[in-house]
């Protein structure tokens, strides 16, 4: 592994109790919205469209509670699509800021193509994003994307950001599934992964992705636990990379 392997190899951190991803609406009403293509290729007008049409103010409400007192930044992920930096997840910072009157943190860029729009579990598993930046040691940031699935590129931002010595408070969609808001991994899932795949695979893990399995997300290890055999795990993640 040369040394701009390990530059880009995704960070991660113990979960340690993170409170559960805020989905502001359904994907059905952000998939069918007529601004949705555009706002996904980049177009900053359509993205604001978009979530000034769907963001939540019941959402909104509950950022509020989990980040009580404290003021923490509004870090949004900067996805490259295939036909533009997507523009959905600036906009939801944007209009969080006005609502809650918080600071956009600007400088945090995803520096990979990971291309997880339509992909399947390995996909996103194979190509995981990472990300540069300036982060300010000690201060607070609140996580911000349009979507979530598994959950991986909202683990690789908090992992950036903690290992650069900020604190994440938690994280926000404009959609997702109801049961990928649970990032944190559970005891019993932990277990059932390792017991099905065994220590050999973790190491090999730990290896490819530069963490162990307690550090992936709920649905991450689901999928990994649902999946036959090492094997097949293996050969599905070399093919989509």
């Amino acid at each position: 592994m040369t040394a701009s392997d390990l530059d880009s190899m995704p960070r991660r951190v113990r979960w340690n109790n993170f409170p559960d991803v805020i989905i502001h609406t359904s994907e059905s009403s952000v998939k069918k919205h007529l601004s949705y293509p555009d706002a996904k290729a980049g177009d900053a007008d359509a993205a604001n469209f978009l979530v000034d049409d769907l963001v939540s103010l019941e959402a909104a409400a509950k950022i509020k509670d989990v980040i009580g007192t404290n003021r923490p930044y509004l870090a949004s992920v900067h996805a490259f699509e295939r036909h533009g930096i997507n523009a959905i997840p600036e906009a939801l910072a944007r209009k969080l800021s006005d609502i809650l009157e918080l600071m956009v943190e600007h400088t945090i860029v995803q520096v990979n193509v990971v291309r997880h729009t339509g992909a399947d579990g390995f996909g996103r598993l194979a190509r995981q994003a990472a990300f540069q930046g300036k982060i300010t040691p000690g201060a607070t940031y609140f996580l911000v994307d349009d979507f979530i699935g598994q959950g991986g590129t909202l683990a690789n931002l908090r992992g950036f950001i903690e290992t650069e010595g900020g604190s994440v408070l938690g994280a926000t969609v404009l959609t997702g599934k109801s049961f990928s808001a649970k990032l944190a991994l559970e005891l019993g899932q932990l277990q059932s992964l390792r017991e099905k795949h065994g220590q050999d695979f973790e190491v090999w893990w730990h290896g490819r992705f530069g963490h162990a399995f307690d550090c992936l997300t709920q649905s991450e290890a689901r999928y990994l636990e649902r999946s036959p055999d090492v094997d097949t795990i293996r050969n599905r993640i070399a093919a989509q990379e």
